[in-house]
């Protein structure tokens, strides 16, 4: 088997990756920005209109694990592809959006396409990619994830300024048309021959979507015994849908590859990290709102974050290459409880700088944790499960980003989401994921013949 891409053929497939990443990414926050001004042209109040994101970010988290397994079936380029395509269509339909149910018909078409396109990502980077250099293609995801993040307000600001709400959708459809256009440069690994597990690609969606629907609702909503029904049909969906996927040889939920203590661990990690730093990155505009920041002062207190993502997580990634995930997400993590701590325990009246040297400190130890603890699950898995693998560190992301703004939702219903409290809590959970990361130092839990170091031989030996 090939070991990555021949250049300049791989240089295409990583623009073509990251068009379709950043489309993902933009998709996902340029909504927020629109939002008013949606509601006052449907005519329809402000808390409903919040589901125009909501189902966009729900239909992500169901169908990523089904339409990676599905990938493995028709091929990854094609899957990709597809989702591209569904992805394009369904932004045109914005344009023809008169009523809120229809619009968010659209945007769920416009989460099957983002869905596609994601969930197969990861498996197609590790194809791309020489093994060595796997962490580094990572890193460089991630830079298009904290940039398309970064930009993706301003952006929607931007378009609003001179153009009617659709094109505020559309305003990423040019990275669809690209990713689609370079597309043929990305590499068509041989799909498995097996049939498709449908019921358990319909238990796995509607497990995810009962769970967090019915929280969601228990947070928004006006019956928290409803909410809990909710979410106890999904736990029970979810009970039955475990027990099933044992017996599969190529399940939906990656059992197989969650039972490596290796990878449960990172997992874990990567579940709570990403919780904090979503419980940080939506209450600090509380906060600063508080203190008497601006709407544009905080948007550049904030700003910090990711722009030193940005350089910090190539870095991290090119290190992940040569050193073990357990240091330097324990390095990172570290590195995160300190500046949660600090932000916790502002000045009464702190100014810009008090802000951004903080937020900037947090961004480079989330920036250091999240990409090696990625290439160590993508990277340990068999190749014939590495789009399981991508799905499952997707879906993790998407999971743990809804829960943490869940988890906000609920501090501000009790009163304490524009305090300290959040950042404590955040620290808190940084403290899990760093112990997780410096768990699988432990050799009966690292194993590294068989996990980091089985596409890494040259590191082999500074492991």
């Amino acid at each position: 088997m090939k070991d990555g891409l021949p250049l300049p053929r791989r240089y295409a497939a990583i623009a073509a990756i990251s068009c379709g990443t950043a489309l993902v990414i933009i998709d996902g926050g340029v909504a927020n920005v629109a939002l008013p001004t949606i509601a006052r042209d449907l005519k329809v109040d402000s808390s409903a209109i919040v589901t125009v994101v909501t189902v966009y970010q729900l239909v992500l988290v169901m169908l990523l694990l089904p339409l990676a397994g599905l990938g493995d079936r028709i091929g990854l380029k094609r899957m990709y592809q597809y989702g591209q395509l569904i992805f394009t269509v369904a932004t045109i339909l914005c344009f023809f959006a008169k009523s809120l149910p229809f619009l968010l018909i659209v945007r769920a078409a416009q989460a099957l396409g983002a869905a596609a396109a994601l969930s197969v990502s990861s498996a197609l980077i590790r194809s791309i990619y020489p093994a060595k250099q796997l962490g580094r293609g990572l890193g460089i995801n991630s830079v298009v994830v904290s940039s398309a993040a970064a930009a993706a307000p301003t952006v929607g600001g931007l378009v609003l300024a001179i153009a009617p709400w659709p094109w505020v959708f559309a305003s990423a459809v040019p990275f669809a048309l690209a990713s689609l256009a370079l597309g043929r440069a990305l590499p068509d690994p041989k799909p498995r021959p097996e049939p498709f597990d449908v019921l358990g690609g319909v238990m796995c969606a509607a497990m995810f979507g009962l769970i967090i629907g019915g929280l969601e609702t228990g947070v928004h909503g006006d019956s928290p015994i409803v909410s809990g029904a909710i979410v106890l049909t999904g736990a029970l969906v979810g009970v039955l849908f475990v027990r099933r996927e044992r017996g599969e040889a190529q399940p939906i939920l990656p059992i197989d590859l969650l039972s490596r203590p290796v990878l449960a661990l990172s997992v874990v990690g990567a579940f709570t990290a990403f919780i904090a730093s979503m419980t940080l990155l939506i209450s600090t505009p509380f906060r600063l709102h508080e203190y008497g920041f601006t709407a544009a002062a905080i948007g550049a207190a904030i700003a910090p974050w990711p722009l030193t993502n940005m350089i910090v997580a190539p870095l991290a990634g090119w290190l992940s290459d040569r050193i073990p995930a357990g240091i330097l997400g324990g390095i990172g993590m570290a590195i995160s409880i300190t500046a949660l701590l600090l932000i916790a325990f502002m000045p009464a009246d702190p100014s810009y700088f008090d802000v951004a040297w903080r937020m900037a400190l947090c961004g480079s130890g989330f920036g250091t944790f999240l990409p090696p603890n990625a290439r160590l699950i993508i990277g340990s898995a068999p190749r014939e499960r590495a789009a399981a693998a991508g799905g499952l560190v997707s879906t993790v992301r998407l999971v743990g980003q809804t829960t943490g703004a869940t988890l906000v939702a609920a501090l501000l219903a009790m009163g304490i989401g524009a305090g300290m409290a959040p950042p404590l809590f955040a620290a808190g959970l940084a403290l899990i994921a760093g112990l997780c990361s410096i768990a699988r130092l432990r050799p009966s839990i690292r194993n590294p013949q068989r996990e980091e170091t089985q596409d890494v031989q040259p590191a082999s030996s500074v492991k």
